[in-house]
This record gives structure tokens, sequence and C-alpha cells, in this order.
């Protein structure tokens, strides 16, 4: 008997395209032909799906806590935060009658400034509100003492996506439309006339291209070594000078005598922000600043502001045509800002305490299918080989749901929508402030139980798998276990590979960045990384066309594409681990279902998992800002390089995805 997953992928497959050509139009060609990206939406597929899915549970759950304040039946206070939060974004005739008006405190924060130094405490101010700087502050474990927390700087403050939007050619487009865009919204926020919009979009312009040129690229951002710069507060504050660090730092509570070290991030970046804000003049800097406000505040302002900001930044930057119903919205800010009190309730309803066991069991057998492999791996030493499987037997795993909740009895939540938004975003500066001079927090979750998504994490070496994501396509609790281990076995896969991957191999298992690899070992791992980082240079989305000047960049890519790779390769091996437990010889003995082998539906979920379609500005940002691959090589960029895909499928030279074996990239 064929099960309804399996059956429904069976008969989704486009027969007019060979699996030994193009695997991913073979499972979604027919969807890729008749699907249709809602026009609120840059893109839709499997992860869309979850999301909209996601959303909605999160929807009925805010619409019962607004019930039940509405007749008085709510005792619970985050509840009552909940509820006040999301009627407070739903006020539009409020919202609308204020217009503009709700900028003025960020702005008199700014306008009163007299001096540079005043200038420079007002960023601490605004920062701490949740404006962007041209810096950001994040307060994390310390990767070279993964048990302390310190302060994290890195470089922000941009605009438009990315410097390189700044620099590269293919950007104009892109560019020309922000310098129109940039006085229509500035106009409607600050009331200003034309004149005055046009020069104060030349002299935004002009300091964002200035910092986009000290900015590091995307390739180096994710260096592990190249961003782990580690400085005395002292050292620090002489290596950029031009800016009062410390007259900013101290609104947000940190000082010498809390963060006595500084990890920073882009060190060139930021001293080469400090020259430009000290090269600059005073009004050139407050116009800059009232840009950042104006950005970070647009979504909660009238609509007249709204639509002008979604037009650049939804349909320009990111191709869709409508902007989002308000209840969507509403729910995205309850979501951001109080997302541990709606993933309690959402976990109560959409999360049966089976799944969990049963994830147990799935994340047990990649590990132990890790074990074997890199027991059995012919290219690495037995010196390297003793701490990679003390790494591995180290990985925490989280699954679900945290054990502990945040609390959120500091956050005051009214009836005005800006001062919300302003509250919410010092209230989350003030929790992170707080960790300095205290151990790192291992029960804290990076993501909530409703966010469709998975992550590692490898200053704590876990794997963590939110609720929202256990679902199909990845996981069905029924459904064939080839289903589950081309799915969500893969993303475990995938999730465990990061440890191994370019960067997360420069971590030990206690989270510690520390190169733990022979010479020899690191030189042959990354031998093998650099022909995939070729093969992915190669791959151009079809539908942007090989003439469009816009391609994979795989240095960028290469830690995610490690763990695409690693992550199918040792769920088949799993696979394999959990058919033997079932009683098979292997899993090549794994029954046969409407003529397809077990290791063939595992790779048929696989190309089904990664089912997109995308609309032409999000994948050209997505090219420039994203390390995942685009999902059509992540199915068979990956499957070209797996022997046990061209064994089942018969894939011979001629074939698309035919890649000769001693071509073939094999790492984990």
């Amino acid at each position: 008997m064929t099960d309804t997953t399996t059956q429904n992928i069976i008969e989704g497959l486009d027969r007019t395209v060979r699996p030994q050509d193009d695997l991913f139009r073979h499972v979604n060609g027919k969807w890729l032909a008749t699907a249709e990206i809602p026009a609120d939406q840059s893109q839709t597929g499997g992860f869309m799906d979850l999301h909209l899915a996601a959303e909605a549970n999160v929807h009925d759950i805010v619409k019962v806590s607004a019930n039940r304040v509405a007749c008085g039946d709510c005792v619970d206070e985050d509840a009552k935060k909940v509820a006040a939060l999301y009627s407070a974004f739903m006020d539009e005739d409020r919202i609308n009658g204020l217009g503009s008006a709700p900028l003025a405190q960020d702005f008199n924060v700014i306008d009163s400034a007299q001096t540079k130094e005043d200038l420079e405490v007002a960023v601490g101010r605004l920062l701490q509100t949740g404006v962007p700087a041209p810096f950001g502050v994040e307060i994390d474990a310390d990767q070279n003492n993964p048990s302390a927390n310190i302060t994290w700087l890195y470089q922000d403050g941009l605009g438009l996506p990315d410097e390189a939007y700044y620099r590269d050619e293919q950007y104009a487009v892109f560019r020309d439309q922000y310098v129109t865009f940039i006085p229509t919204l500035f106009c409607l926020a600050t009331g200003e006339n034309d004149a005055v919009a046009q020069e104060a979009t030349s002299a935004i312009v002009d300091f964002e291209t200035k910092l986009a040129s000290h900015h590091m690229d995307v390739v180096d951002s994710r260096d592990a070594d190249k961003t782990n710069n580690v400085m005395a507060w002292d050292d620090f504050i002489g290596s950029a000078p031009g800016f009062s660090w410390t007259a900013a730092f101290a609104v947000l509570g940190i000082s010498k005598e809390n963060a006595p070290e500084i990890l920073v991030r882009n060190p060139e970046a930021l001293t080469g922000f400090a020259r430009e804000w000290a090269n600059a003049d005073l009004g050139q800097l407050k116009t800059y600043l009232k840009w950042n406000v104006i950005r970070a505040r647009a979504p909660f302002l009238s609509e007249d502001i709204v639509q002008a900001d979604f037009n650049f930044y939804g349909k320009v930057l990111s191709g869709a045509t409508e902007m989002r119903d308000r209840w969507k919205r509403a729910v995205s800010l309850v979501d951001d800002v109080l997302g541990e009190t709606v993933g309690k309730l959402y976990v109560e309803r959409h999360f049966p305490p089976h799944h969990k066991a049963l994830m147990e069991q799935l994340v047990d057998d990649l590990l132990a299918a890790y074990h074997d492999s890199i027991s059995s791996l012919d290219w690495m030493t037995d010196i390297t080989r003793e701490k990679a499987l003390a790494k591995l037997s180290t990985t925490v795993t989280k699954i679900g749901y945290p054990d502990k909740w945040r609390d959120y009895s500091a956050l005051t939540i009214t009836d005005s929508l800006m001062d919300n938004v302003r509250a919410s975003a010092k209230f989350e500066s003030d929790r992170k402030v707080a960790k300095l001079g205290k151990p790192v927090d291992r029960d804290e979750w990076l993501m909530t139980p409703q966010t469709v998504n998975a992550y590692y994490n490898p200053v704590a070496n876990e794997i963590v798998f939110p609720a929202a994501i256990l679902q199909p396509p990845f996981f069905d609790a029924d459904a064939d276990p080839a289903y589950n281990y081309g799915g969500i076995g893969a993303v475990i896969g995938h999730e465990i590979g990061h440890a191994f991957d370019d960067q997360g191999s420069k971590y030990d298992g206690e989270g510690r960045l520390n190169n733990w690899w022979t010479d020899e070992d690191r030189t042959e791992f990354e031998e093998r990384t650099k022909a995939l980082i070729s093969q992915y240079d190669a791959y151009t989305p079809a539908q942007l066309g090989e003439d469009s000047g816009f391609c994979v960049n795989g240095a960028f890519t290469l830690g995610e594409n490690i763990g695409d790779l690693g992550g199918l390769s040792i769920a088949l091996k799993a696979y394999d681990i959990a058919m033997k437990r079932e009683g098979y010889g292997s899993s090549m003995d794994a029954p046969v279902i409407e003529g397809y082998t077990g290791r063939q539906r595992v790779f048929l979920n696989w190309g089904r998992i990664w089912k997109n379609l995308l609309r032409d500005e999000i994948a050209i940002q997505y090219l420039a800002v994203d390390p995942h691959s685009p999902s059509e090589f992540r199915c068979n960029g990956v499957v070209k390089n797996i022997d046990a895909f061209a064994e089942e499928f018969g894939v011979v030279p001629g074939d698309e995805l035919y890649l000769a074996p001693e071509e073939r990239v094999r790492i984990w």
C-alpha cells in the first residue's frame, strides 16, 4: 500500500523530464508549470507554504487572546500584551490620522544635537530603540571563550541590501530606483518640499556609498577567522577615531567595566565609518540618521507612507506586486516582539509529543551515520578523525521548543503602535546587554517554535529544529521512512554538517574557535571544497538566463553547499540504519513502492523539499545576500556528486547530471 505523501510525490512527477538530466524539474516540473506566486509574496513553494500555515496558526492564537481580553476573560499578562500589540497595529484609523507625527520624537533626538558629540549620543539612543546605525551591536557568546558573553560589533547602516549594490554595474538599475525612491518617502515622512528632499537624497546616497566602500564583502564576512578580532576596549576606541564610541555605548549600557573586550567582526568597516563620520558635516549626518529613522519606522506609519516604502522594498527589490494584508503584518510584529509567548501556545496546539520522539530517533540515526562515515573516511588521518568524532559526540540537539520560556514582564505594551515599536526594541536591547558579565545561557533559543527553519550554532555546537519545520514536505509521522530521510533527515544532516563545513569545522566541540586539524588534513579538506566552489560558480538560475550576469557565488555559498552535500549523503546512510532496524538487510532491500526503490524515494523527496518559484527581483537579491544556493542547485548540484544517485537512476555519460566519479566531490 502506498502512503498518501509518497503517492502525491509520484503522481506529481513530470515524466517529460528525466531524473538523470534534471531531478529538480522531474520532481517539481508539473508544479512549476502551474504554480502562481501570490501577489503579496516574492516567492512560493514548500517553505513558503509552511510559513503561511504557521502565520495563519499564529493569527488564530492572537485572535483568541484578543477575544478573551475583549470579554474580560483573560488574566494572563503576556496574553494581554499579545492582544494589545495586535490591536494597536490593527487600529488603522488612528494610525492614518497620525500620519508622520510619530516620527517627531525620533527626529527631535537628532535635531536637538548641536555638535557631533551630541549626535553620537543620539546614535546610541536611536540604536537602542530599533533604528539602524552605521554599526550594529550584539551580545553573544565569545567564540574564543564560549562560556562567556562578549560585545560583538559589525558593519551596518545601508539602505540597499548589500555593499555590492552600491558598487557593481549589474545593480545599477536598483541604485537608480533607490535615488528616485528616497525623495518620495522623505517628503511624505518629513513634510519637506521636493527641493529639500532632492538635496537630502544626495547627502544620503553619498554617505551610504562611502560607508559601503569600507564594508567587508559577503565572502569575507562569513569567514570565522577574518571576523574574529577581539580587542581590548581602549585598543578598539583607539583603532577607530572620529566617532565617540564611548558616548554611544553608554546609552546602551555598555562600558569598559562590563565590556573590557570587544569582538569586532569588520574592523576596517568600522574604522572607515568613523573616518567618514569625522569628515562629514553635521547637517549631512543628521539627514542620514533621519533617513535611517524613516526606513525603520515606515512600516508602522500611515498607509501612504507604508505604500511608498513597499513600492521600493517590496516591489523593486523583492518583486511582490501587492502589500500583505494588514492582519499579516500585525501578526509578523507580534511574532517578532512576543515570539515565545506565542510559541508556547503554538506548541500546545500544533506539536504532538510523539513527533518529538520520532525526531529524536531520526537525529540519533543521523548522528550514528555521521559517526560511521567519519570513522571510515579514507582522506583523514586518525589524529584529526579522533577529534572530529569527539566533536560529533558533544553535539547538543534541541527539538520543537525551549525548556524555559522568555520573561516579558519588563515589557510594557500600550495602545500606541510606535511607542510599542520603540519599547520592544529597547526591551530587547536591555535584555541582551544584561547578559554581559554573566555566563552564557545554554537554554536560549535563537528561533521561535513557529519559525519554519532550523540552525546550527557553532559557538554552542548545537543543532536546533523548531516545531514548525516538522511538517510535510519535511516530516510526516505516518509516511514511508524514505520520505522522512529524504526530507527532515537531510535537513538534520545539513545542520550537523555545518559543524564540519568550511567555517564550522574551525570550531571544536566546546564551541571554541580552535584549529583541531592537522595541516595535512586541512589542506586535503580545502582541496575538496575548492572543487565544490568551482562547480557552483558555473551555475546561473534558469529564470535569469546565462547572459544575465547573475550567477551563484561558489565561495559565498560553500558552507551551505557542504551542508547540503553532507546532509543528503549522510541521510542515505541513516536510512540504511533505519532499514536494518526494521529487519531489512540494508536500504537496498527496502520495499519497492510504485516501481521506486527506497533509495530512489529518498532522492525524490529531496527534490520535492526544494520546490520553489521566485520572482526575478528576489532571485537577484538572494544571489547577493543569501549564503544558500538557489533551490534548483541545492537539488541537482548535490545529487550529481553522490554515487548512489547515479547507481539508483542509471546516470551515464551524456546525461545532464552525470559527473565522472573522479570529479565527484566527497567530503563527509
